[in-house]
């Protein structure tokens, strides 16, 4: 039976999905953008200060589900310019700790509100 998590330390959904889905074991989290859970508002600021609110936004999330970033299993990650890689991965390996999960990284043409970078998530209980 599936689950869905909401919780206020995330952004409410911008349309029609859930912040997370719970199933068994496994949460699938839909993407995170650089909004603040607050004011619902697009964050300023360069990919770094983006890709921060983002990994704090799914925070929120697991947290909600009582997980952390050590139950990830595999993320994806959304960028509108992948010449900011390097900057969003020194932010995302602060978050993140051996054994990493499975990630694929994608560039894409736009994202919601002007977003530079979107990451969603899928963790497991052990």
């Amino acid at each position: 039976m599936k689950k869905v998590i909401a919780t206020s330390e995330a952004p409410k959904a911008v349309g029609p999905y859930s912040q997370a889905v719970a199933v068994g074991n496994f949460l699938f989290a839909a993407g995170q953008i650089p909004l603040d859970p607050a004011t619902g508002e697009l964050i300023e600021g360069d990919v770094t200060a983006q890709t921060d609110r983002v990994l704090q936004n799914v925070a929120g999330v697991l947290r909600a589900n009582g997980m952390t970033f050590a139950n990830v299993v595999k993320s994806t990650v959304f960028m509108v310019d992948l010449a900011n890689f390097a900057a969003m991965n020194a932010v995302y390996s602060q978050y993140f700790s051996e054994p990493f999960p499975a990630r694929s990284t994608i560039q894409v043409a736009a994202l919601p509100k002007g977003a530079q970078v979107e990451i969603e998530v899928i963790a497991a209980l052990e």
